[in-house]
């Protein structure tokens, strides 16, 4: 009961916010120069006024901006992302079908970060002042410094061309129609590089997070008396500062989602991986503005549910808090 109310509490305070996030969208997308109509006129070579003129008010351009927001704003309200010119389909229809190859890149690369980061985080605080705190720190710092961006195309020059181990870009072997097991391996063995380049510097980010938070946590009295306790330096570590210590590291992944899908926008251009990022590049560079706003839209939508879930995660790691 508890939790449908608090569920409840926090979808309601989460309209203003989406709301909030589709009209700044709106009002900020059409602030940058150019649309659709100009890139479609440019791309045919020679545009007269007039056919410049018939695209604009095909596309609903040509009405003034107030206009343009209230149909907008009417087709979300319906749940209606609208439609692409450019891509002569639904918004809806042209993200849903990026979202699960963005969602597999997002969760492995989401999920190898946490856990890895995690793990080494605990392990140099842990042996605090010694060599492996300083082998995981210098690691963790260059990690932290080196662009996705460039780790991706260093990893395709190695990994891809001169060792031939890993596929350059793309989802899946193209032609190949792999099934079942087959399949699995042929889009894992296309996923490490991008996974690896979107995991990196988050991976460097928690693991800094969790030395400190360990290292806080281990000055503690309740960990002192734990101690005095007779209890062991194992089960005080994963009985009592382990809990802790996550917090501040489910915080940090909280509010790094938004970042993580930002990130792997570049990383599916350098891959080619067929996603929402890629989708949202394009869509850019064609002035898609339907679709760019569709994609805002989603994301945001995706950040609010990932923050909702790290308040649920908090609640089962801190007895203290209740819904």
């Amino acid at each position: 009961m508890r939790l449908a109310r608090f569920l409840g509490y926090r979808l309601l305070l989460s309209i203003p916010v989406v709301l909030g996030i589709v009209v700044l969208n709106f009002f900020l997308i059409h602030l940058a120069p150019g649309d659709a109509a100009s890139v479609l006129a440019g791309e045919s070579g020679a545009a007269s006024p007039e056919y410049m003129e018939q695209l604009r008010h095909k596309f609903g351009l040509d009405q003034p901006l107030a206009t343009q927001f209230g149909v907008y704003l009417l087709n979300m309200l319906h749940l209606d992302l609208g439609y692409s010119f450019r891509n002569d389909s639904p918004v809806g229809s042209l993200i849903v079908d990026r979202l699960w190859p963005t969602g597999l890149l997002m969760l492995t690369a989401f999920a190898a970060a946490l856990v890895i980061g995690t793990l080494l985080g605990l392990v140099a605080a842990t042996g605090r002042n010694s060599w492996r705190d300083a082998l995981i720190s210098l690691v963790s710092l260059v990690a932290y410094a080196t662009p996705g961006f460039w780790l991706g195309l260093m990893m395709i020059v190695v990994f891809a061309i001169r060792l031939g181990w890993l596929p350059t870009s793309g989802y899946d072997t193209v032609g190949a129609d792999n099934e079942g097991w087959d399949e699995v391996w042929d889009v894992g063995r296309h996923l490490v590089m991008p996974a690896v380049a979107l995991a990196l510097f988050y991976l460097a980010v928690y693991a800094r997070v969790m030395r400190a938070s360990v290292l806080e946590q281990v000055g503690m009295d309740y960990v002192t008396t734990a101690r005095a306790k007779g209890q062991t330096e194992a089960r005080v570590m994963t009985g009592h500062v382990l809990r802790n210590a996550l917090l501040p590291v489910v915080t940090m992944a909280g509010v790094q989602a938004g970042n993580l899908i930002g990130g792997s926008i570049v990383v599916e251009t350098v891959f080619g991986w067929p996603g929402v990022g890629t989708l949202a590049f394009n869509a850019l560079q064609s002035r898609d503005l339907n679709l760019l706003l569709g994609i805002f839209f989603v994301s945001a939508c995706l950040v609010v549910a990932i923050n909702l879930a790290v308040d649920l995660v908090y609640v089962c790691l801190d007895p203290r808090l209740e819904l």
